[in-house]
């Protein structure tokens, strides 16, 4: 399906070719976003903007497997090219063995946690760190005056600032595409598998969560990550 005039396509992953020519880019979601009056294509409909993210009524969750993940960086790689980052920047970053690590685990890949009581949004003194209604923490960069308070707010270290647009950034989780009935980048390129997508009323998601298996990373911090989750090493797996 083709846009019309004035119309803004939201796609979800059909060949890797159709992906990349019509998946909107961060900085042109977030713009469609603050414009109102556009259309949007959820699935084969189209409907106004707004009347989509109206539709939106279950929080999204990743949950990430550090017991099936092998540090092999292909989720940070998928995720700097799909948000066309400069060398040294990554909105993932990496904790390798011999750093601090949560329970036993060798490698534990972190990003913005898009927690409930986001230390980023409440000190951002231009209001541009906001809350979407899935859940998901989103940055307004039309209004972002490049401070770095959220940046030194953050404990999971998740900001960087964008020299060339002078915005303080992070993981959005790809909304565009998971709107369109897609997934995150950083998911789809996870060759092992450890990273697990969905809603919160998934069945696999919601007997993860109910189980207790899938944890908050450093629910310490009291700012209660709401879809981001980690299944930790199992003692087994800390032993081998």
């Amino acid at each position: 399906m083709k846009a019309h005039e004035g119309e803004v396509p939201v796609n979800g992953p059909a060949t890797r070719s159709e992906a990349e020519e019509n998946a909107l880019s961060r900085r042109t979601f977030l713009k469609v976003g603050m414009g109102g009056g556009l259309l949007v294509a959820i699935g084969s409909k189209w409907m106004p903007f707004s009347e989509a993210m109206a539709q939106v009524q279950s929080e999204y969750v990743l949950i990430i497997d550090l017991n099936k993940c092998t540090g092999c960086g292909a989720c940070e790689e998928a995720c700097n090219q799909r948000n066309e980052l400069p060398e040294g920047k990554s909105f993932i970053h990496r904790l390798k063995k011999g750093e601090e690590l949560e329970g036993g685990c060798w490698c534990l890949p972190v990003q913005c946690q898009h927690c409930q009581d986001a230390p980023c949004e409440t000190v951002c003194p231009a209001s541009a760190t906001y809350h979407h209604p899935s859940g998901v923490v989103l940055v307004n960069e039309k209004t972002c005056v490049g401070c770095k308070y959220c940046a030194i707010a953050c404990p999971y270290e998740a900001r960087i600032y964008e020299e060339e647009s002078g915005v303080v950034n992070k993981c959005w989780l790809c909304l565009d595409l998971v709107l369109g009935g897609g997934r995150p980048a950083c998911v789809d390129a996870c060759i092992p598998g450890a990273r697990i997508f969905g809603r919160r009323d998934d069945p696999e998601i919601a007997e993860l969560l109910s189980s207790g298996r899938a944890q908050p990373l450093h629910p310490e911090f009291g700012t209660k990550p709401g879809v981001v989750y980690y299944i930790f090493r199992d003692k087994g797996a800390q032993e081998s």
